[in-house]
């Protein structure tokens, strides 16, 4: 084989991953491009086959005689909108509430297609995550979508497509490491902002588990209820696939009204209710079996009023794995921790919160979910206050900070010495001791 020829091969072999495509000859972006219609593609079909599948099952009835199954298809992708964060129309009310299964569903099928086929590069991102944009915005357009609702849709593409579709490519070989990724950021918030931002996250994520926690709780203590209102409604195999499709969409937004629960406030399914450790005021609720498990009024107060301790708890949790964290060297790194744990954690809730609340129909179901901003402030306080307990006491620093602030004269870890150590010895005299006897 000619020289050159080895070369060439040689150069090919050594070239990472990195450079691949993962569409033979076709440029990273059109690779990303692709990679985003089919994240697309396989979510909206996840939900137009069962509304298509409801729309054969209810095809002889004669009411529907003249609604097409083109229709079908329109509300599967209002459905898939709304998870995105754009308000639905139905009848004269809008929809606000995020269903946001149908928001993981979308985060899993682009978290899946560019683990699969993306391409890890700057043109490979910006293609795959624009493109998820742009088809976000052409479904609002055949849904009958306008105005604020295509800029909603733009939006809420550009979240969903970067965190989704981010996230796969980081799981591409030769793409960037975390550390990586992050580094531009640690080197203009500093170190210490960063480790108390992953606590938080950590912090905020634990707190979710919680809430899942109780939910399954809730639906097996409720599950004689939750079938009474599935017998109530008397559905066939198609109904009932389709009903348990709409429970997994809003299943998450129970998740996160069980939080706002842990958290104090409580949330509410329908104006001038209350679900909360405190009390319980139910009123009449829509005939969906998942609501069945919500709690009774006799189940309030008492123990159930140290709900909220789970804050500090799961704060102290956070705190601990802070504590890993290689220690600061001063006392300001710990509190930019704890304030930047603080934050993360309430910021995370309450737009879980937000997004799971919200109006769900017209009359009482305009008002579903909890407060947002008070439920992310009492998480962010308990988190805070939790890790304060935690890593305050323990680190070195503190102590030595809070022992100079009570004893001006204590010296501790890093301290200057204070007094006549600190002056040093005392000088000689180039003459020596005799020539001082001397004067």
């Amino acid at each position: 084989m000619p020289r050159t020829a080895t070369r060439r091969v040689l150069s090919d072999e050594r070239r990472p991953a990195f450079f691949d495509s993962a569409v033979d000859g076709a440029p990273r972006w059109a690779t990303g491009a692709l990679t985003a219609l089919q994240a697309v593609t396989l979510s909206l079909a996840a939900l137009a086959l069962p509304a298509v599948a409801a729309f054969v099952a209810t095809s002889a009835d004669p009411s529907n005689a003249d609604v097409g199954w083109t229709r079908a298809v329109v509300v599967a992708a209002g459905l898939w909108l709304l998870g995105h964060g754009v308000p639905l129309d139905v009848g004269g009310a809008t929809v606000t509430v995020v269903p946001l299964g149908v928001t993981a569903l979308a985060l899993w099928t682009a978290w899946s297609s560019s683990r699969r086929s993306g391409v890890p590069s700057r043109s490979g991102t910006a293609g795959a995550v624009g493109t998820y944009a742009l088809l976000t915005v052409l479904v609002g357009l055949v849904a009958g979508a306008g105005g604020a609702q295509l800029l909603r849709a733009l939006a809420g593409g550009l979240v969903v497509g970067a965190v989704g579709l981010g996230a796969g490519l980081l799981r591409r070989p030769g793409a960037p490491t975390p550390d990586a990724l992050l580094a531009p950021v640690r080197a203009r918030v500093g170190p210490d902002v960063l480790a108390g931002a992953r606590a938080g996250a950590l912090a905020a994520a634990a707190l979710v588990a919680a809430g899942a926690v109780l939910t399954t709780v809730w639906v097996v203590a409720g599950r004689a209820t939750v079938g009474d209102v599935v017998d109530g409604l008397g559905l066939d195999a198609v109904g009932g696939a389709v009903l348990a499709v709409a429970e997994l969409a809003v299943l998450p937004n129970l998740v996160l009204w069980c939080v706002a629960w842990l958290a104090g406030p409580g949330f509410a399914v329908g104006a001038g209710t209350v679900f909360s450790p405190a009390e319980v005021v139910a009123g009449p609720l829509p005939a969906i079996p998942l609501l069945g498990a919500l709690p009774s009024p006799h189940v309030a107060g008492g123990l159930l009023l140290v709900a909220p301790a789970l804050l500090p708890a799961v704060g102290a949790l956070a705190g601990l794995a802070l504590r890993r964290v290689p220690a600061p060297g001063r006392a300001r790194g710990v509190w930019l921790r704890l304030m930047a744990l603080g934050a993360t954690s309430g910021l995370l809730v309450g737009a879980l919160v937000g997004a799971a609340s919200g109006s769900a129909g017209p009359g009482r179901m305009a008002e579903v979910g909890a407060t947002a901003w008070l439920v992310g402030l009492l998480a962010g306080a308990g988190c805070t206050l939790g890790a304060l307990v935690v890593a305050v006491p323990t680190d070195p620093f503190v102590r030595a900070a809070v022992r100079a602030r009570l004893r001006p004269g204590a010296a501790g870890p890093g301290a200057a010495p204070t007094g006549p150590a600190a002056a040093g010895p005392a000088p000689v005299s180039p003459a020596g001791p005799t020539a001082a006897g001397s004067v």
